[in-house]
């Protein structure tokens, strides 16, 4: 009897061991596309490329989708206010049916602010339509599986200690910070860049300073007589001291400098959001904090953080008890965490990745004069002014910020330079530490994601690297989710004739004109202008050269002048529809000379390589 229990109790223990190994054995996944981090950037990609019949797993570490638009609280975006453009403008429009209004203004930081969950809300029920997607919450990055210089795969663990395994034909890095192709062997730069390297007469010199990161908090007024300071004690973020908010608003104490220009309320306003919440997000010795991550493993950097998770804890007892505002507390209902504050960090800089090409500010000031025509290649686009943090980190040099015009991401800054089999998106693409600084806001990180799951997709449909996949491909295919190529503010994606005007935009036959208005720099097409000869003529050779004499006699180009222009087309592109009507000598506009490019000389066709240079026929 006692053998034969024995006995039973070895068979059993084998059998759970057995069991244990078959369930740890069952966690290896394969799937043709592998998004790396629920990001906005990621979550953008993996359900552009799910849309596109692509098996997508999106792993995340956290219980929510869209990254810094909900898990990490900045909920007020920056930017793209009037370049309503594809997943951007399709996230603002689910917005406006939540809320049923399109006044989303509701504090002076943006045009568009929201509660995170609603955020989270849209993101997931778009991924719940995609039967391609698969979303795995609560695994972080461990390490890359790299064969032969390609990537194929991640391993991913949970606080469990837990850990499984992903392979794919692709991978997508939507980490905040750069930690896929860091760890699979990819070329990256981190911190600041001197003038020489970057080619930038604004670079300070360089070091591996990152931005300030900001732990932010949702706050809710609960109204007079309501107390909600009982819910921060001072050992809940014991040792900051509260006089680091001094100065924070017009009605903090500031005995040693100058207060903040507005008042409480009108900081408070800065981040308001609908139904009575504010999202707490503010520099001017509030809560933003220096504290560089980048080299501590992904499940290790919650603990980590802790000290940018007291500083805002702090600001927010200090706005609570020495500024009067008992009544505003932590919303409870947001964010399920223990202190109520934002499941991640909201990371302005990691790593940014050396790319294919790198994207730097002569490129935004002067796009058409450089030697590399990376505006041809854009897949995305943005408008906000070069915005670095760096108040916190006394190390951190003063930084002249660059006056820029509204831009487009260059396709080749998503792609490592030598690395196979990988897709970047988010803010670690391969831009300068200034380019940063603009290229890593919402919507532009938002598109930007789209546009790498497009890629990406196509890429696996082709059997196919990123880096040899057609940049026009990727573009036409972009341009029929609406996506903008050229930030022309004055053509929205409604226009009849916004694709013809972006083929040739992108081209740089007929060049827009960048304006700084206010807070934003906008870019001009003028579609209703009458269209300079002259200045198409020496746009039109700068692209492709035709082996004829000016064939404008006018001033403003005509159709006969353009029937000269498509002759020459012909011969070098024999499938080109022949004209059949007679033609005038009426002045056309820019956009019915776009319209009429894009029709019968189709120069958009002319495949360009990464550097925005024609490829031979």
């Amino acid at each position: 009897m006692k053998v034969s229990s024995i006995y039973w109790i070895i068979c059993l223990g084998l059998i759970v061991n057995i069991s244990k190994a078959q369930s740890v054995k069952q966690r290896v996944y394969h799937t043709q596309l592998l998004v790396i981090g629920g990001s906005t950037g990621g979550t953008a990609a993996a359900i552009q490329a799910a849309r596109m019949g692509i098996q997508t797993i999106l792993v995340e570490e956290t219980p929510w989708l869209g990254g810094m638009l909900s898990a990490a609280g900045v909920t007020g975006t920056d930017g793209n206010q009037d370049l309503g453009s594809g997943i951007w403008e399709a996230f603002r429009q689910a917005l406006y049916t939540h809320y049923h209004t399109k006044k989303l203004n509701t504090g002076w930081v943006s045009n568009t602010l929201f509660e995170p969950h609603v955020a989270d809300s849209i993101f997931k029920f778009w991924a719940a339509k995609e039967s391609h997607l698969q979303c795995m919450y609560g695994w972080y990055f461990d390490s890359a599986i790299v064969k032969n210089n390609k990537i194929i795969g991640a391993i991913f663990i949970n606080q469990q200690k837990e850990k499984q395994t992903v392979f794919a034909e692709l991978c997508i890095d939507a980490t905040d910070l750069g930690d896929v192709y860091a760890n699979a062997g990819a070329s990256f730069s981190i911190g600041m860049e001197d003038a020489v390297t970057s080619g930038e007469k604004e670079a300070p010199g360089k070091n591996e300073i990152i931005q300030d990161l900001t732990w932010a908090a949702v706050l809710k007024d609960y109204g007079n007589p309501v107390d909600k300071s009982l819910l921060i004690q001072p050992a809940d973020f014991a040792p900051i001291n509260l006089k680091e908010f001094d100065c924070s608003t017009a009605n903090a104490p500031c005995p040693l400098g100058k207060p903040y220009q507005f008042n409480t309320q009108k900081v408070l306003d800065y981040g308001k959001l609908p139904n009575h919440k504010y999202m707490l997000n503010w520099p001017a010795h509030g809560n933003d904090y220096y504290i560089n991550g980048i080299n501590i493993k992904p499940i290790d950097r919650y603990a980590y953080y802790l000290p940018a998770r007291k500083q805002t804890l702090a600001f927010v007892y200090y706005l609570q008890q020495v500024l009067g505002f008992k009544n505003i507390g932590l919303d409870t209902t947001e964010f399920s965490t223990i202190d109520h504050l934002a499941f991640m960090p909201y990371h302005r800089e990691g790593r940014r990745l050396n790319g294919v090409v790198k994207l730097s500010i002569p490129y935004l000031n002067n796009a058409f004069t450089q030697t590399n025509a990376f505006y041809r290649t854009g897949i995305s686009v943005g408008d906000y002014p070069v915005d670095h943090h760096h108040g916190k980190n006394p190390a951190a040099p003063s930084i002249a910020f660059p006056s820029i015009y509204s831009f487009n991401i260059p396709l080749g800054s998503l792609i490592p330079e030598k690395l196979n089999g990988m897709v970047v998106c988010e803010k670690g693409i391969s831009v300068s530490n200034l380019v940063n600084g603009t290229s890593r806001l919402q919507p532009c990180v938002l598109l930007t994601g789209q546009a790498a799951g497009m890629l990406a997709a196509v890429a696996i449909q082709e059997k196919s690297e990123p880096r040899l996949i057609s940049v026009r491909k990727i573009q036409t295919l972009l341009l029929k989710e609406k996506v903008f190529l050229m930030p022309y503010v004055d053509v929205p994606a409604t226009d009849s004739a916004f694709e013809a005007i972006q083929k040739i935009g992108v081209t740089g036959i007929l060049r827009g004109n960048g304006k700084k208005e206010a807070w934003v720099s906008k870019t001009y097409f003028y579609p209703d202008s009458l269209c300079n000869a002259l200045a198409l003529w020496k746009d039109l050779n700068a692209f492709i050269h035709l082996p004829i004499e000016n064939p404008f006699t006018e001033k403003f180009v005509t159709e006969k002048g353009l029937e000269k222009i498509q002759v020459e087309f012909n011969k070098l592109y024999p499938s080109l529809p022949k004209i059949l009507h007679q033609s005038t000598d009426k002045p056309l506009t820019r956009k019915q000379v776009a319209l009429w490019l894009n029709k019968y000389c189709n120069p958009f066709a002319i495949e360009i390589n990464h550097l925005g240079h024609l490829i031979a026929k």
